[in-house]
């Protein structure tokens, strides 16, 4: 359960038929593997991270629990996060695991989520998390051949300004069908790679945690992570099966992170030209409700590792497929 794209997403939609929709009854994740449920131990990683005022320091997974489960509960409660489109790229049948970096190259991330009721303010527990998004250089697993990437040269990093290349031949530009929750129309696979993809389950408290790389980007986006939160299903051996999709959204990275990420080899080779997140159509311009994720990283070092977390507020008992027509709540509902 995990799938792909508002950006990379899709220069060959104008020509695509129907949306692709899913049956969410139906929906089961196959595990991958017999050692896919194997827990990743995440209270001893340590990341880098930086104070407001610049001043590095460690933290380790454990003491950014503490610090989001003692966080002002007055800003977590009653705020919807903003639904996005689903994209062109997801899959929906995964492997479910913590880690989804596999062999590939960049600055380490470590994604904790915490998962609560926008409304009683109550931590989701077990719900089913899926998270995907690009390599250092652009490129989806499962769409290679679709992916903008890029490599060879230094990438554009102005702070504004739209980007002028031509993309590469037969690459996707921003295919969403619209901002917010319009839905792009969904591309089958073209490959069975299915590197930074993966499905977890939160927590007593609502926390989940991933292992994955800072995201690259491509044509027509800002830096980006795409998530579905799933309820009402069941866990067993094979996956997770049931239940409806509660919310389907986006997570992005400030301006600076991003900028700093690109002086770091393999982000450096990359000659795609960088959407901004002010230029993103579909980033609501709304912070953390909107999807901005707070990072720590050490200041002038982000290539040692960083920490996104970020508190959803989610209504277990809607659907958000993020396949929708309509622009969703807390959406934008800028054209792409």
């Amino acid at each position: 359960m995990t799938g792909n794209e508002t950006g990379n997403e899709s220069g060959n939609q104008a020509a695509q038929g129907p949306k692709h929709k899913r049956d969410l009854s139906r929906r089961k994740v196959v595990v991958a593997g017999a050692g896919a449920l194997a827990a990743v131990g995440v209270g001893g990683a340590v990341v880098a991270t930086a104070s407001a005022g610049g001043t590095g320091e460690v933290a380790d997974a454990a003491s950014a629990k503490a610090s989001s489960s003692t966080a002002s509960t007055a800003e977590e409660c009653y705020k919807l996060t903003s639904e996005t489109t689903e994209g062109p790229y997801y899959i929906d049948a995964d492997k479910i695991r913590q880690d989804i970096t596999e062999d590939k190259e960049g600055i380490p991330l470590t994604l904790r989520l915490k998962v609560i009721d926008a409304e009683s303010c109550k931590p989701v527990r077990n719900a089913a998390v899926d998270i995907w998004h690009c390599d250092a250089l652009g490129l989806y697993s499962g769409y290679e051949s679709l992916s903008t990437g890029g490599g060879g040269g230094a990438p554009t990093d102005a702070p504004s300004g739209t980007p002028t290349g031509e993309p590469p031949s037969g690459a996707p530009t921003d295919g969403t069908g619209g901002g917010g929750g319009g839905g792009g129309q969904h591309e089958e696979p073209t490959d069975d790679k299915r590197y930074l993809r993966g499905t977890w389950k939160t927590d007593k408290q609502g926390f989940v945690t991933f292992k994955t790389i800072f995201p690259g980007w491509y044509r027509g986006r800002c830096v980006h992570i795409h998530t579905k939160v799933h309820v009402g299903g069941e866990w067993t051996d094979g996956g997770y099966e049931g239940g409806n999709t509660c919310h389907t959204g986006q997570f992005f990275f400030d301006e600076e992170s991003v900028l700093a990420s690109a002086e770091v080899e393999p982000y450096s080779t990359s000659t795609t030209e960088r959407t901004t997140l002010d230029e993103d159509t579909i980033y609501d311009q709304s912070g953390t409700q909107g999807g901005l994720l707070k990072l720590k990283y050490k200041k002038g070092d982000i290539a040692k590792g960083v920490l996104a977390t970020l508190t959803v507020g989610v209504d277990p008992e809607a659907t958000h497929t993020g396949t929708e027509d309509s622009v969703q709540p807390g959406a934008s509902a800028t054209a792409s």
